[in-house]
């Protein structure tokens, strides 16, 4: 039994996608930045799909090639094949869309990481593991490149493995088109023509357009192209038709592309084709190792081609598993699938950054109660969230699962300090204390603020709300909440929504499932639900259930300590931790109440400071995994 599905080889860059839409690259104001290059695209979009997927290529010793290797990690991707060049730059690519027939793009590729790959960076024993391997042609146009796809084909075919070319024809990456024709898809060429062709005779899968095969045939005549490279492989030919789907070949190709065996399209909206084919041969893939009939693959294709030419970027675009068999079985209802609520909804959600199966967070992003303390000034509080983290770090140790709570208004050092360290880190928007909400004035009235967080900062939002809150009241509060819901999409941020309805008025066990059930009414789905610690199990079984029968795929929830005791703490984890969908805690004052006083009175110093609240946290933890044991998870 092999351990991979597929491993891809080539190219691998980062794209920067402008954000702007409808003008020229040179009037681009501001960029995305994702992984790019066509087998890096396919490694990310198989994993997606739901194999087990790795790449070979190269990458800069350099904050780039470090990007890429872990957005691959987040993606499921086996990176053992990723080098890292000490001597060379990674690959960069600017891109724009002007409009739906016009993507400027620069390739940055003057002696780039990946096109030093070379035979020495092709093991074996990694090509032994793999089901397949997928080129493509960007790397046949290079002798040292050249000689590494050779003996990585070479090896899989003797241990078995099938073999695929995604011709990718980039003019420019071959030296016939200047700097400023990235976009340019066809030159003719007998020089590239011959080159292809010696190498064709490796695969048992060649996919292009159909300009692609013009190149591969030597003819601007489809149909003669086709043959001419079936005259020197016996691949299974699929050829790409645009809005007119695909069409693959497994024999002798006949007078008309209409005769090839095809898979249904998609009547959308074609907004951004740059990476389509990478999505398109990703569902390709998965189909053709999974052995399903060619108009299956060719379905499973063309649904991952309509993805990717309706949303912005190349990598970010391609669905998951459960995204694409959602939509096969929905069908069209939007042709414009971006804006299609539902269907974003369960994009975004089965392809987070990062999914956390356990949260235990020291809460410290406190403010006015900090501010309250005798001898506290914005300095002191400052350095005082420093020894926060510091007593977290000592606790977490670089092992998954930890977490913080921390402000930047008051904690602006502790919480750039904790980027970076693997922690669980969200971040307060609300004014303490606030009801109706009102947001922190950093924020902006317009929410634009957001664009400054790190993408892996969590958006927390505290609503003190309740089911019998007034008209207005709900509709001041909720019309906070739904435009920040949609700053943090448009962000790319995770949202944590923290409610606490017992402080706002009586409550029973339906209080905080009925509060919930109206945030998914009025179409806010928080990516985190941080609650209160509820006192029975109906009311617990009646709020997972309020969650999952609205998003299955919802990060989980946190609970929240509302100052109580370690004793009173340790009981209500034993509650909680009997559902699944509570990750973890998010605890302050429990922590840090007692230190906090002592230290701006300077009763401790800095490290009896550290120690204690260390001390504190590592109990809570211990006390979280005792009633997780309980529930019958291995701690």
């Amino acid at each position: 039994m092999k351990s991979l599905d597929v491993i891809t080889i080539g190219r691998s860059s980062v794209d920067l996608y402008g954000a702007q839409f409808g003008g020229r690259l040179e009037d681009m104001g501001s960029f995305q930045k994702y992984i790019g290059g066509s087998p890096t695209n396919m490694a990310a979009g198989t994993a997606r799909l739901g194999l087990k997927s790795a790449l070979i290529t190269r990458v800069g010793d350099e904050h780039m090639g470090r990007f890429i290797r872990e957005e691959l990690a987040r993606e499921g991707v086996d990176v053992r094949g990723v080098k890292t060049d000490p001597e060379r730059l990674t690959a960069l690519v600017l891109l724009g869309i002007r409009d739906e027939k016009s993507f400027p793009l620069i390739f940055y590729r003057e002696n780039c990481a990946d096109m030093a790959l070379c035979e020495d960076d092709i093991d074996e024993g990694f090509i032994a593991e793999s089901r397949s391997v997928v080129a493509t042609g960007t790397h046949l146009s290079n002798i040292r490149t050249e000689a590494a796809v050779l003996k990585a084909l070479t090896l899989a075919r003797k241990h078995g493995a099938r073999t695929a070319l995604d011709i990718d024809y980039r003019p420019n990456l071959w030296g016939l088109a200047g700097h400023g024709d990235g976009e340019s898809r066809f030159i003719e060429s007998a020089a590239v023509t011959a080159k292809l062709q010696t190498s064709l005779h490796l695969f048992d899968l060649i996919v292009g357009t159909e300009e692609e095969f013009h190149i591969a045939g030597g003819s601007t005549d489809t149909i003669k192209a086709l043959r001419a490279v079936r005259a020197v492989s016996q691949a299974v030919l699929v050829c790409k038709r645009g809005p007119m789907g695909a069409a693959a070949f497994t024999g002798a190709i006949p007078d008309s592309l209409d005769e090839g065996e095809a898979g249904p399209g998609f009547p959308i909206e074609v907004f951004n084709v740059l990476g389509a084919g990478d999505g398109f041969m990703s569902g390709l893939i998965r189909g053709w190792l999974d052995d399903e009939p060619w108009p299956v693959a060719l379905k499973y294709a063309n649904v991952c081609g309509a993805f990717a030419v309706s949303r912005h970027g190349c990598t970010p675009a391609y669905p998951s598993w459960e995204e694409m068999q959602f939509f096969m079985a929905r069908g069209v209802k939007v042709a414009a699938l971006r804006k299609d609520v539902e269907l974003e909804q369960i994009h975004w959600s089965t392809n987070r950054r990062k999914r956390w199966h356990e949260v235990r967070a020291f809460a410290f992003d406190h403010r006015s109660q900090l501010e309250d303390v005798p001898g506290a000034t914005a300095e002191k509080i400052g350095a005082f969230k420093e020894l926060c983290l510091d007593a977290t770090l000592a606790v977490s140790q670089g092992r998954e699962g930890y977490g913080v709570l921390c402000d930047s208004r008051l904690g602006r050092a502790a919480l750039h300090r904790a980027s970076g360290n693997g922690l669980w880190i969200g971040r307060p928007v609300e004014w303490p204390g606030s009801r109706p909400l009102t947001l922190e004035p950093e924020i902006g009235a317009d929410f634009g603020g957001l664009s400054e967080w790190a993408l892996e900062d969590v958006v927390k939002v505290l609503c003190f709300c309740h089911p019998e809150d007034d008209h207005e009241m709900r509709a001041k509060q909720e019309e906070v909440v739904q435009r920040l819901f949609q700053a943090c999409r448009r962000n790319r941020l995770e949202m944590l929504l923290e409610v606490i309805p017992s402080k706002v008025g009586p409550v029973d066990e339906l209080s905080t499932a009925k509060l919930i059930s109206r945030f998914y009414d009025i179409g806010i789905y928080p990516d985190w639900w941080k609650l209160e610690p509820m006192q029975s199990d109906a009311a617990w079984a009646a709020t997972c259930a309020a969650i999952e029968v609205r998003d299955p795929h919802v990060q989980g929830i946190v609970v929240l300590g509302l100052g109580q005791s370690e004793a009173e703490l340790a009981s209500s984890f034993v509650l909680a931790a009997k559902y699944p969908l509570v990750k973890g805690f998010a605890v302050g004052r429990t922590i840090h109440g007692d230190v906090s006083r002592d230290w701006m009175a300077g009763r401790i110093d800095d490290a009896a400071a550290v120690a204690t609240m260390a001390a504190n946290f590592q109990r809570l933890c211990k006390f979280w995994d005792e009633a997780r044991v309980a529930r019958g998870e291995v701690a």
